[in-house]
Order: C-alpha cells, then structure tokens, then sequence
C-alpha cells in the first residue's frame, strides 16, 4: 500500500480572552479520506467475519458491519494528531485537558473535511519580577509547654472514642445522609455516612456541609435527632470547582442516622497504645514532632512573604471568573500544603469550604502564585526528584500517622501524586529566593504585630 500523503492542516489560534484561546483545526478532506480507507483495508485483511474466510469477506460488508467504529476510531485519531501537531507547531503551553462542546458530536464523513474547534487554558504573558533582595522577616518561634499541651489534646480526641448520644450538643457529631441540590431540582451530590459537627460556641454559628461553608449553620440545623430531616439553605461560593453550583441557590436535605461526642483517650493510655511507658514520653515525642512542624511553619510563612510580594509587584491578567479546573487545582495546592503543615483532615475541609467562599481577587492571588513560580522554577531551573517525592510523601504520612506506602496509593488514586511533585518544585522555587533575599529575625510577638499591620493595610 502506498504510503499516505502529508498535507498540512489549516491551524488558526484566536484569543478567548485571558489564558484561554481557541484552537481551530481543518483537516484536508483528502487526509480523512486516506484515513478512512488504510483502516478499511486493515480491517478488510484482518478481520473474521462468520461465513467467510479470514480476509475474504467483501468490502462492502466490512463497512456495513464496522464502519461507524471505523470512525469513530479514525475521530479520535485524527483529532489526536491534529491537535498535538498544532500545539507543538505554535508552541503553545496547554495547561489541563482542552475542552469542546462540539467534539462529541463531530463525525468523519468520506470526502469531506474535518473541522476541529478546541478551546484550550494557557497560561498568562507576563514579566517575572526581580528575585533578588526581596525583605522578608523570619519569626523566632520555639515550642512551649502549651503548644505540647494543646497538641497532646487534640490527638487524644483524635484517638479517643464515640459515644452514642440520643440527643445532640454542641461539638457533639452527626452521621447520615445528605443530599444537595440546585435551584432546577438537579442533585448535584447525594451520599451516606456524612459527617456534619454542631457547631460549637467558639464557631459563632458558622458551621460546614458537603464542603460548602453556612453562615448560619447553627440556626438552620439546630440540634436534630437520628430520623429527623433538616433542609439547609445556602448560594454556591463563587469559586466552587463545579461552575454550575457559583451562585446559585442550593438546598441540602439533611438526614442524621447517629449521634456521637468523642470522649478522649487518656495520656497513659495513648502511650501504652503507641509502645511507651507514660504520658511523658509521649509529650516528648510530641515535642520532637512540634519542632520538626515550627521549621515547616517558619519556612511557611517566608514563603507567604515571597509570595505576597510577587502578586503585588507583578501586573498580571486572568479571567474574572475562574473555570472549574482553575479553582479545583487551587483547592488540590491548598489542601496538600495543609496536609505538609499537619492540619488535620478535619480542619483542612473548614479550610478548603472557606476557600469556595473566598472572593475572587484572593482567589486570582492564588492563581496568579501558581503561574509566577512556574515561571521562576523554569528560570531557576528547579528539578524534582522521585527521591524527593517519596520523601514527603513518607513526610506527610507521619503527620497524619498513616504508612507512606497507604498514603502513596491514596495519592495515586486520587491523582494528587502530581500535586506533591508540583508543591515540592513550588517550595524549592521559593526557598531559592529566600536564599536570595534580605532575612531578619524577629522575635514572634514583633511578627505578630507587622503582620497584623500588613493586614490592615490591604
């Protein structure tokens, strides 16, 4: 068989507006043709067809019984070359999966042309700012008996036992079935076993459900009983990963099968469970692992000044309203750098529920971080290894007492292992221009204060 021609696709790039184009391929009707007719004729040899001979049925009969395969197969091949042709042709950086409306129901007919229409995210022209000689003040923490004291609290109720209630209080949890729809009567979520917490009087009423943080949750759920049904009214944050949910009314019918308080684990007891002698022993572990946390968070917050520093110097713009890919990749950053900093699950959802609900210029800065030290990683030439994966992987899992190769599969079958590779090369990115920039130390109480102040001023 003679070899196929090549013929050039017609390619236009046009502007959608920040960080979006629109990618339009016509692929020559001679092409589809030439396409067509190769995989006909493999199919023509190959296949076996029940009454002839294999390879002997006629043509005719093949693409009765195979042609809508053959191009549905011929579609996705041909859209696959044509598309990565024409990104590499145009150099154009494409982050996530493109989208098409059109795409599912474009078909590949004989003689005719195959028009391509695919919109695509790519990242924003801008002009990456000095690295060098940024300020940034680095607080003088060390770990005190009370910050032990506090740790050791918390990891008792996360060890400790339920205890079945009929009735519930505040702090007091609740386990059922939920279920969230829209203003159009669409369920957009519905799933046993959700856990929802009374909010207590240090929540001042604010209380979270299905990820969506409500302002005056305490009002609306009260303190129901196992069979009760509470409805929950809330409006979707503006920068929910699902854009369908932004700003529409959303109701959550609520139906709690169990109430349970967590009653504490003893020191002593927690200790015998993890192999030590007494509760001492243990605050001494829970020491080592606090200081090993006040580096991270020391690092932490220079990286926030460094951070803060490029958004406010770099003249950047992005799309005023975020896709729902922008947003579920600035929750995936947010949640991982939680879970390095040894916030429990618990607190990182309240964190994440806020995140939906922030207004859109903080979520732009988060975005905008992303892009800037993508860009400065590229400039400082930062590698990451899978040594260095494994690492914090291995690092997180201690954290979170979990085995690093549990949490790897997790990770993977999440597909958040490329999140870590991310947050690794965004930390290593950051800490080379620390080592660039003008560090004074400052005692915690003089952090606090400037802090304080940086955060009136904005």
């Amino acid at each position: 068989m003679a070899e196929a021609t090549e013929r050039p696709n017609q390619v236009e790039i046009t502007d959608l507006g920040p960080c979006r184009k629109k990618v339009r391929i016509e692929i020559p009707k001679e092409t589809v043709d030439e396409h067509l007719e190769s995989q006909l004729s493999t199919l023509t040899v190959e296949s076996e067809v029940p009454g002839f001979r294999k390879g002997r049925a006629p043509r005719r009969l093949i693409e009765k019984r195979f042609g809508q395969a053959v191009k549905q197969q011929a579609k996705e091949q041909l859209v696959a070359s044509a598309y990565g042709k024409a990104i590499e042709d145009h150099k154009l950086r494409v982050l996530g999966n493109p989208t098409s409306e059109e795409l599912g129901r474009l078909e590949v007919e004989p003689g005719k042309p195959l028009l391509i229409e695919i919109e695509v995210e790519v990242p924003p022209e801008f002009e990456l700012p000095a690295l060098e000689g940024i300020t940034v003040k680095k607080p003088a923490t060390s770990v005190t008996e009370e910050m032990v004291g506090k740790e050791l609290e918390k990891l008792c109720i996360q060890e400790g036992t339920l205890d079945e209630r009929e009735v519930p209080e505040q702090g007091d949890y609740l386990t059922g079935h939920a279920k969230l729809e829209g203003s159009t009567g669409k369920t957009y979520f519905e799933s046993d076993g959700i856990v929802v917490q009374v909010p207590g009087a240090d929540k001042q009423g604010k209380g979270m459900i299905v990820g969506l943080v409500v302002e005056d949750f305490s009002q609306q759920l009260g303190l129901p009983k196992p069979g009760d049904t509470i409805t929950i009214k809330t409006t979707g944050p503006e920068n929910h990963e699902n854009e369908e949910l932004r700003g529409m009314a959303l109701t959550v019918t609520y139906k709690p099968a169990r109430v349970d308080r967590i009653i504490p684990a003893q020191a002593d007891a927690m200790a015998a469970r993890f192999g030590m002698v007494n509760g001492e022993q243990l605050k001494g572990e829970i020491r080592n692992r606090l200081e090993q946390r006040v580096l991270i968070e020391q690092m932490s917050v220079m990286r926030q000044q460094i951070a803060k520093h490029l958004v406010d110097v770099t003249k950047m713009d992005l799309p005023e309203r975020f896709s729902g890919a922008q947003a579920a990749r600035n929750l995936e950053r947010r949640r991982l750098e939680l879970m390095y900093r040894g916030v429990d699950p618990q607190r990182i959802e309240e964190h994440l529920a806020d995140q939906r609900a922030a207004t859109a210029i903080a979520a732009q800065n988060d975005l905008k971080v992303f892009f800037m030290l993508d860009k400065a990683a590229e400039k400082l030439s930062v590698r990451v290894t899978e040594q260095e994966v494994n690492g914090r992987i291995a690092q997180i899992a201690i954290e979170r007492n979990e085995r690093p190769e549990r949490l790897k599969q997790q990770l993977v079958q999440s597909n958040q292992i490329q999140g870590v590779f991310l947050q690794i090369r965004e930390h290593k990115t950051l800490d080379a221009i620390i080592a660039k920039a003008n560090v004074s130390e400052v005692s915690v109480e003089e952090f606090n204060t400037w802090a304080a102040e940086q955060a009136k001023a904005k």
